[in-house]
Formats: structure tokens, C-alpha cells, sequence
């Protein structure tokens, strides 16, 4: 396995316990007592249980760490208020661990050499997976953080969100599909099917045409970077 690929896989376990396998009731027992609740070490141990299946038995060292600065940045995120920069900045605080693992096991003194091989040492399937994941659930939280000023004002918010969770998991799919066949002219197709289909509506609060705007703009964006990246 080659460094780079190890570091893809400790982020793919990241994004699928972090955001796909970590139930809401969990979230909000942390949020409300801290410390206190067995979810918040569950879910830590989940994580590290999760890297060190794909990292292999011989990085367990590496499952400890990622153990335990689990718990402590969940629950330190746990006090603060929820905003994007807390958000932004928990998931920093988690790949910044990750890099650090990678580098301390990776890379000793000053032979950062091998780094510069990074993108040419990814395996196209690993990239293509661990992309594809982060389009699913984490993008799709990603981006409600991002439009929470909007959806705040909404009277029936939570079934918008809803609606459109699986309409934007699948969007984004399609899309970074699309990008990596080089067929931009059929992202643009299925952008204008779906304005056409969704904001056709006579009537429709100001705010909401806001949010959907927004929210549809932004998962666009996310799935076209996203796609661009991995095929260059």
C-alpha cells in the first residue's frame, strides 16, 4: 500500500463514520451532555474500528490516536454553538490528525520527496470511491450548514431538507460521473431539466426560492470541483 493510498482510506473511514454511519440520536446526546453520553465514545471507537479495517492490523497505533482525539475534539465541539466555523473547523481538526499520522509514519526528517508523488501514487479507484462518498451524505451536510441562514426562516424547513436530500445525493452523483467522461454538455441538460421542474411554481415564498437557488448552486459546484479534481 502506498502512502497515498493509506491516507485515502483513513479519510474515506473518516467521511462514512463521520457522516453516514453516525446516527442523529448520537449527535444530539453529545450536544447536550458533553462527556457524559456512551454515544460520543461509540462512535469514537466505530471510527477508529473503521481505520484500522482499512488501514490494515499493523497501524493500530494509528487507530489509537484517531480513538481518542475523537472523543476529545466531538466533545469539545459539543460546547460550541451550532455554526459553520465549528463545523469547518471539527473536520480540520480531524483530517489535520489524520495528516499527522501519515506523516509521522510516513515521512522521517526531511525526505518529504515521496510527498510529491501524492496525486501519481492514488489509486484511481480509491479516489473515486472516497469522492463519491463525500458527495453522498457529507456534502449533502456540508452544504446545509452553509444554507442554514436561509432554511431558519422557513416555516416547513425540515421536510424541504428532506425532500431534496435524496434529489441532491443523486444530483451530485450524476454530475461527477458526468465530469469524469469529460460530458459537460449534459451537466448542462440536467441543470436546466431541473430549473425547469422545480422552480416553475407560480407562487413560492422569496426565502425558499433563495434557499433552493442556493442549495442547488452550491451542490452543483461541489460536484463539479470534486470531479475535476480526481481526473486531474
Amino acid at each position: 500500500m502506498t502512502p497515498a493510498t493509506w491516507f485515502v482510506k483513513l479519510i474515506l473511514a473518516h467521511l462514512l463514520t463521520d457522516f453516514i454511519l453516525q446516527p442523529r440520536k448520537w449527535v444530539d446526546a453529545r450536544n447536550q451532555k458533553h462527556f457524559l453520553p456512551p454515544y460520543l465514545y461509540l462512535h469514537s471507537g466505530v471510527t477508529a474500528a473503521m481505520a484500522l479495517l482499512l488501514a490494515g492490523a499493523d497501524y493500530w497505533r494509528t487507530a489509537l490516536v484517531i480513538l481518542f482525539s475523537h472523543i476529545i475534539i466531538d466533545g469539545w465541539k459539543s460546547y460550541r454553538p451550532a455554526r459553520v466555523k465549528y463545523f469547518l473547523l471539527d473536520q480540520a481538526m480531524h483530517v489535520l490528525v489524520i495528516a499527522g499520522c501519515w506523516i509521522m509514519i510516513f515521512y522521517h526528517g526531511n525526505d518529504f520527496e515521496p510527498a510529491l508523488q501524492l496525486i501519481r501514487d492514488l489509486r484511481i479507484p480509491w479516489k473515486i470511491i472516497t469522492a463519491a462518498v463525500f458527495l453522498t451524505a457529507p456534502a449533502g451536510i456540508f452544504i446545509g450548514q452553509l444554507t442554514r441562514q436561509w432554511r431558519d426562516k422557513i416555516s416547513d424547513a425540515e421536510s424541504l431538507a428532506n425532500a431534496g436530500k435524496w434529489i441532491g445525493i443523486a444530483e451530485r452523483l450524476i454530475i461527477f460521473v458526468f465530469v469524469l467522461l469529460n460530458q459537460f454538455s449534459a451537466i448542462g441538460l440536467l441543470v436546466a431539466a431541473k430549473g425547469i421542474i422545480r422552480f416553475n411554481e407560480k407562487e413560492r415564498q422569496e426565502i425558499k426560492t433563495e434557499y433552493l437557488v442556493v442549495g442547488t448552486l452550491l451542490s452543483i459546484c461541489l460536484a463539479v470541483i470534486t470531479g475535476l479534481l480526481i481526473s486531474y
